[in-house]
C-alpha cells in the first residue's frame, strides 16, 4: 500500500496543467472512474490530500491502483471526452442513467400534402415539427388517441397514394380519420386540421374537450358504455395536460430546469421540463458518482442526459453555479447546432421552477435511499458478509456451476458468474458435456470445471479472470469431483457447495456443513447464483433438445421445419406427438391431413419396429 502511496504521488508531480480526462483504475487494471479536469495537476491531487471527503469518494480513492490521463486543447473537448468514455467504460464510480432511451415525441411533418402523426424518439432537423416529450402519467400514446378522436387526423404511413377508388380503413368508418386518402377531405380543408392539431398540441387550441364530451353523451345515448368509458378516460387525460400550463414565463418557452439534493453518499437530479410554455413533467434519477462535489456530478449527469439526437432548449437552468458552464454550452452547442443559455435564476417564476424541481429530488432521494441501501445489501453487502462466513478475502467475482440432462441424454453444464452480487451476463458460458457416458452429473462437472480451468491455462481472454469463489450445485460429492477438477490443473481458488434440500453450504476439507438462517443475505446470494445456473442450464438443454427433435420430425415425409416447430409449439413434450392420432394433428393450424397422416405412420412404423427387436 505505501509503494502504491509513492508510486502516485511520482505520477501526480508529473502531471501537466493543461484540461484534460483523467482515467482511474484499481488494482486488476479496471477502469473505475473518469473525470474531466481544467487542470489536470490540481484536480486529481485534490483525491490524495488528506481532507475530509465525501464516503463515495474516499470508497473510490481506497480502490485506486494507477491512474492514465489524456491531454485535450479546451475544457469543452474534456467535457466531451469524459462524456464519450464514460459511455465506453461504464466505470463503476461515475454517473450511468438507467433510462437509455429517448423519451418518445409527436412529428408532424408540414411540408407534405396530408401530414400524419408519427410517434418517434429520434429529434432530426428536417423541418418537421415535433412536440413532447410526455410522462408523469401522460402517455405519447394517449395524446393521440385524443387527436384522432377529437380532429380525425391520420396516423398511417407517410407514403400514402390519393385514391378515390380505394376502400377506406376502419379509423374512418369509426370517425378516427377524415381519410384524405380517399378525397374525403380537400388538402385545404385537411390543412385546417392539421393547423388546429398543432394549435392544440401548443396549448392553444380547447376545442378537444368539448368534441370529446359530446362523443361521451352520444355514446351513452346509445348505451355505447364500453366506447363512453374510453371518452370519459380521454378527458381525464385531457385534464392533466390542461393543469401543466405554467404562467409568466414571458416570451421563453422551452426550457429545462435541474434540480439537485445530495446525501453525502448519492444524489437526486430532477429535470423539470416545460415546453410551448406548458409544463411537460418531472423526471426523477438516482445519481452516484465520484466527483469532488455538486460541480462535477451536475456535469456528469448532464453528459449523459443530453445525446445526439436529443431536444436541447434555448435555456437550461441550473440551481448553482458550476464551473466550466461555458465549456458546456459548446459542447451541447455540438449536439443541437445552436448554444444553449446556461443560467442560475435567483428570482421570479425560474426560481420557483427550480425549488419545484429540487422538491421533487429531495422526495426521490429519500425513496432512493432506502431502495438503494437494500439493493447495496443484498449485492456488496452480501458478498462481503460471504466472504466473512466462508474466511476468504473476497466473494467479489463469483462462478457457479450446474448440470443439465434428462437420462443422461443432451448432456449440458452452466457456468454463471456475478460480480458485486449481480449477474455478469457477459461472463456466462455453456458447455456441451463430450466425454461422459449417460446420467453422472459427478464427472460432467468435473469435465466442466476441468475445460474452464484449461481455457484459463491456455491464456483464453474469455477465461482469463478466476473467480474469488467458485459455487457447485450440490453436496460434498460433486464438491469433491469439482474441486479435485480444479487443483488438477494447478489452481486452488475456494470452492464451496450448495446443497438443495437444506441449503447447506459445504466447504473443501470439512464434513460439517455451513448452516445459515434464511434470512441471511449471504446465503440469499449463494441461492440466487445457484438458481441463475440453474435456469440457464436448462435454458441450454431445452435449445438442444428441441433442436434435436426439430431434426427428428424433418425426416418424416412432408414435414419440414415449419411444420416441425408448429408441432413443438402445440404439444407440452415430444411424447405427446408421438401418441398423437390423425384427427388430433389436423386440428392444428397449420397442419394438413397429408402431413397429419404421415407424422402418424412414422411414429406407428418405428413403434413396430422397435416391437419386433
Amino acid at each position: 500500500m505505501a509503494e502504491r502511496s509513492e508510486l502516485l504521488k511520482e505520477k501526480i508531480k508529473a502531471l501537466p496543467e493543461n484540461p484534460g480526462v483523467y482515467i482511474m483504475k484499481n488494482a486488476a487494471g479496471e477502469i473505475i472512474y473518469i473525470g474531466k479536469a481544467v487542470v489536470l495537476r490540481n484536480r486529481v491531487r485534490q483525491y490524495f490530500n488528506n481532507s475530509p471527503k465525501l464516503p463515495k469518494v474516499q470508497a473510490m480513492v481506497d480502490n485506486i491502483a494507477d491512474f492514465e490521463y489524456i491531454i485535450t486543447l479546451s475544457e469543452k473537448d474534456a467535457l466531451t471526452l469524459e462524456a464519450n468514455l464514460v459511455k465506453k467504460h461504464k466505470p463503476k464510480y461515475n454517473i450511468l442513467l438507467k433510462d437509455d432511451k429517448h423519451s418518445p415525441y409527436i412529428k408532424i411533418d408540414t411540408s407534405v400534402p396530408f401530414p400524419t402523426l408519427e410517434v418517434t424518439r429520434k429529434l432530426k432537423k428536417d423541418g418537421a415539427r415535433y412536440f413532447g416529450p410526455y410522462f408523469n402519467g401522460i402517455s405519447v400514446r394517449d395524446v393521440v388517441n385524443i387527436i384522432k378522436t377529437a380532429y380525425g387526423m391520420r396516423t398511417c404511413s407517410n407514403k400514402m397514394k390519393v385514391n378515390k377508388n380505394s376502400r377506406e380503413c376502419l379509423d374512418y368508418f369509426i370517425g378516427l380519420c377524415k381519410a384524405p386518402c380517399t378525397e374525403r377531405v380537400t388538402e385545404a380543408e385537411y390543412r385546417e386540421t392539421v393547423n388546429r392539431v398543432i394549435a392544440f398540441l401548443t396549448g392553444k387550441d380547447d376545442g378537444a374537450e368539448k368534441l370529446i364530451e359530446e362523443r361521451m353523451a352520444r355514446a351513452a345515448e346509445n348505451e355505447d358504455f364500453e366506447r363512453a368509458i374510453t371518452y370519459r378516460n380521454q378527458l381525464a387525460i385531457l385534464k392533466k395536460l390542461n393543469e401543466r400550463t405554467v404562467a409568466n414565463l414571458g416570451n421563453i418557452s422551452d426550457i429545462d430546469l435541474f434540480g439537485y439534493v445530495s446525501d453525502g453518499s448519492g444524489a437526486a437530479v430532477s429535470v423539470c421540463l416545460v415546453r410551448g410554455g406548458k409544463m411537460m413533467g418531472v423526471r426523477n434519477f438516482y445519481v452516484t458518482d465520484a466527483g469532488l462535489g455538486y460541480s462535477d456530478t451536475m456535469l456528469g449527469f448532464l453528459g449523459q442526459y443530453y445525446r445526439k439526437d436529443s431536444f436541447v432548449p434555448p435555456e437550461v437552468c441550473l440551481p448553482d453555479e458550476v464551473e466550466s458552464a461555458a465549456a458546456l454550452g459548446e459542447s451541447l452547442a455540438s449536439l443541437c447546432g445552436r448554444k444553449p443559455e446556461i443560467v442560475f435564476p435567483k428570482i421570479g417564476t425560474k426560481k420557483s421552477l427550480l425549488l419545484c424541481a429540487e422538491q421533487n429530488a429531495s422526495d426521490f432521494l429519500s425513496k432512493c435511499s432506502a431502495e438503494e441501501k437494500r439493493k447495496a445489501d443484498m449485492t456488496a453487502g452480501a458478498c462481503e458478509r460471504l466472504a466473512n462466513v466462508l474466511g476468504i478475502p473476497s466473494a467479489h467475482r463469483m462462478e457457479c456451476y450446474d448440470i443439465s440432462n434428462i437420462s443422461g441424454v443432451d448432456k449440458v453444464s452452466s457456468q454463471v458468474v456475478f460480480i458485486g452480487g449481480a449477474p455478469s451476463k457477459s461472463d456466462y458460458r455453456k458447455y456441451k458435456i463430450k466425454t461422459v457416458e449417460g446420467a453422472n452429473d459427478f464427472a460432467s462437472m468435473e469435465e466442466t470445471l476441468k475445460r474452464r480451468f484449461e481455457r484459463a491455462k491456455a491464456g483464453d481472454e474469455k477465461f482469463s479472470d478466476l473467480p474469488d469463489l467458485i459455487v457447485i450445485d450440490g453436496g460434498k460429492g460433486q464438491l469433491s469431483f469439482a474441486h479435485a477438477a480444479m487443483t488438477s490443473l494447478g489452481y486452488n481458488i475456494p470452492m464451496v457447495g450448495l446443497a438443495k434440500r437444506e441449503e447447506e453450504i459445504f466447504t473443501v476439507g470439512s464434513s460439517e456443513p455451513i448452516l445459515l438462517s434464511k434470512s441471511d443475505n449471504a446465503l440469499k446470494l449463494l441461492q440466487r447464483i445457484r438458481d441463475e445456473a440453474h435456469r440457464f442450464a436448462i435454458t441450454y438443454h431445452r435449445t438442444l433438445r428441441k433442436s434435436r427433435y426439430i431434426s427428428m420430425l424433418e425426416k418424416i415425409p412432408l414435414v419440414g421445419p415449419t411444420k416441425a416447430k408448429i408441432l413443438l409449439a402445440a404439444f407440452p413434450n415430444f411424447n405427446d406427438i408421438k401418441e398423437a392420432d390423425e384427427a388430433t394433428l389436423t386440428a392444428i393450424e397449420g397442419i394438413d391431413k397429408a402431413s397429419a397422416r404421415s407424422v402418424v405412420e412414422y411414429f406407428k412404423t418405428r413403434a413396430n419396429e422397435k416391437d419386433v427387436k
